[in-house]
């Protein structure tokens, strides 16, 4: 099929506002109707984009060929299920769901019809991912964190589920192994559910990851950085800067240090270490990661390629949140111990 996709967002807030923008720009794209049980939300988003708002879905089935559903996640599956069954192209915002069974679900109605399912991990289009994901490094141990102040968004979910899922995508597709090992700790103050979060995960093979997300932070920082035998990584998501120290580009350092014995290093005290290495900075792109995320989808959608972020990397994703959130519940604060949640 030639011409632009009729498409369409539910969920007028925040993150539907965007997509709704997005589409509009993209000549891929023809933005159909903006979704919403808020009425006048919906016709505000919608008139802003030159779109009909709508407060159901049923007039929209038959018109959309892909839909964006961008709805609080404890409404994801009662939203996507009527489209899957229609077998309309359906891109869900993470998590897939609230709950690994949730997931599953989705999952498995997706392939029952045969309909494409894409969710929503922006940050796997992130510029420095993708540089990132270009090396082809076989991570050893990775070191997020990713803190914000409140935004009174995406209250009805934990931290875990709201922030740090972003972080355990990119862990699970770069590590590429099933964890073995969660610890986790974690405290809520404002909401219900934990608003800061850490977890120590060992994944089969033995990598380990350290993962921290906080949403009480005076401040906004994304970064990671990933250890392994060929670089030491580190990135900052929302500057999109990277850097990379390569072995192969600073075997005349390593080539120093082994000849010469333990003795002898000390003869170079007061030299400046950072003045040896040979640092480089990733080579990054500037694109907007929602922009690209719709623009793969809609690929997707014209060509029945397989999305790039599946719904089966969704439900690992969530699989892994639920087990952290899980240990953390588990963890004792009178300093006695207890069985980590996911051992084998």
């Amino acid at each position: 099929m030639s011409g632009p996709i009729p498409v369409a967002v539910v969920g007028a807030g925040h993150m539907g506002g965007h997509h709704a923008r997005i589409y509009r720009e993209l000549p891929e794209a023809e933005l159909i109707g903006v979704v919403d049980t808020n009425a006048a939300r919906a016709a505000a988003v919608a008139g802003d984009f030159n779109a009909q708002a709508y407060d159901s879905l049923e007039p929209l089935l038959g018109k959309v060929r892909a839909v964006s559903v961008a709805v609080p996640t404890v409404a994801h599956a009662a939203v996507a299920r009527p489209l899957i069954e229609n077998r309309v192209a359906v891109l869900i915002e993470k998590p897939l769901a609230a709950d690994a069974a949730g997931a599953r679900s989705l999952l498995e109605l997706a392939r029952r019809h045969g309909a494409l399912l894409q969710v929503g991990h922006t940050e796997r289009f992130n510029p420095v991912v993708r540089a990132v994901s270009r090396m082809n490094v076989r991570p050893r141990f990775i070191e997020t964190h990713r803190i914000s102040p409140f935004t009174f968004r995406s209250a009805d979910i934990g931290v875990v589920m709201d922030m740090m899922i972003h972080d355990i995508d990119i862990v699970l597709h770069l590590v590429r192994a099933r964890p073995v090992r969660v610890e986790a700790v974690g405290v809520n103050v404002l909401a219900r559910y934990e608003d800061l979060a850490n977890a120590r995960v060992t994944f089969q093979g033995g990598c380990v990851v350290n993962l921290t997300a906080s949403r009480l932070a005076l401040k906004t920082e994304r970064k990671v950085r990933v250890f392994s035998e060929q670089a030491y990584l580190s990135l900052d998501y929302q500057k999109k800067t990277g850097i990379a120290i390569k072995k192969d580009a600073n075997l005349d350092l390593l080539k120093l240090a082994r000849q010469r014995h333990a003795d002898d290093l000390s003869q170079l005290a007061g030299v400046d270490f950072g003045s040896m290495v040979r640092v480089e900075p990733l080579q990054i792109d500037d694109v907007e990661p929602l922009r690209a995320e719709l623009q793969s989808f809609l690929r997707s959608v014209r060509t029945g390629e397989p999305p790039e972020v599946s719904a089966e990397d969704g439900v690992a994703a969530v699989e892994l949140a639920e087990q952290i959130v899980a240990a953390l519940r588990e963890h004792r604060w009178d300093g006695t111990s207890t069985d980590a949640a996911g051992s084998p």
